[in-house]
């Protein structure tokens, strides 16, 4: 997110990319309940279940997320295929120590930043922008977060209205603020960081070596089997 988040890599490569701690052998030899080893200030398992299905969770400070999916063996690689979560995100507005934004949107323009704060942004999220007089007008947000319509400097920015892109869910509705709606600029959390992520999830391939499942890209993050 270019105005104000910082994307930090670490919460997205311990899903991405994680490393499990597991006998090579037959697909139920890998079955089981990992817990990431030596990563501070995160906590994350993974269950591989016997009928080749998966659940994964991890917390980070004051955030949690979940995934699932299914995971099978390929020759010496384990697959995990995870499945978009359906449970509609919650999003609140920044508070005024998160929204670190030092400089107002452009003239005539309202932009709106969807993501969570100092960790990354979110994109494919719906925002409806209306004014004081009711005008309305709608943006996606992109890969930096960011959704941004044109308005006239005759209107005041009233409410802002958010969604996933496509969902049929109703908007969240949300007043904004005098000061931000002078500036034309404000920012939105969402609950869970998982949403920070593409939808669905790509295929995570991991190498079995020496008695462990070893990402392709060799971060040495490590689950152990419990």
């Amino acid at each position: 997110m270019k105005h104000c988040l910082s994307i930090a890599a670490l919460e997205l490569a311990c899903w991405l990319s994680p490393t499990l701690a597991a006998p090579a052998g037959k697909s139920d030899d890998l079955a089981g309940h990992y817990y990431l080893q030596n990563v501070r200030e995160v906590g994350s398992e993974l269950l591989l279940k016997t009928d080749g299905s998966f659940e994964g969770s991890m917390s980070y400070g004051a955030v949690d997320s979940y995934i699932k999916g299914k995971w099978q063996r390929q020759g010496d690689k384990v697959v995990l295929q995870t499945t978009a979560s359906d449970k509609e995100p919650d999003f609140r507005l920044f508070r005024d120590e998160e929204l670190r934004i030092r400089r107002p949107a452009e003239t005539g323009t309202w932009l709106a930043i969807v993501g969570l704060p100092n960790t990354g942004p979110m994109a494919g999220v719906e925002v409806t922008f209306e004014s004081k007089t009711g005008k309305t007008l709608s943006a996606i947000t992109d890969r930096n977060g960011d959704a941004s319509v044109e308005m006239p400097d005759s209107e005041t920015w009233a409410r802002a209205g958010l969604r996933r892109e496509g969902s049929k869910a109703p908007l969240q509705w949300f007043a904004i603020p005098a000061a931000r709606a002078a500036a034309r600029l404000t920012a939105f959390a969402v609950d869970d960081i998982a949403y920070l992520r593409p939808q669905p999830l790509k295929t995570l391939q991991l190498r079995i070596k020496n008695g462990t499942l070893v990402a392709d890209d060799g971060n040495g993050m490590v689950y152990e089997r419990q």
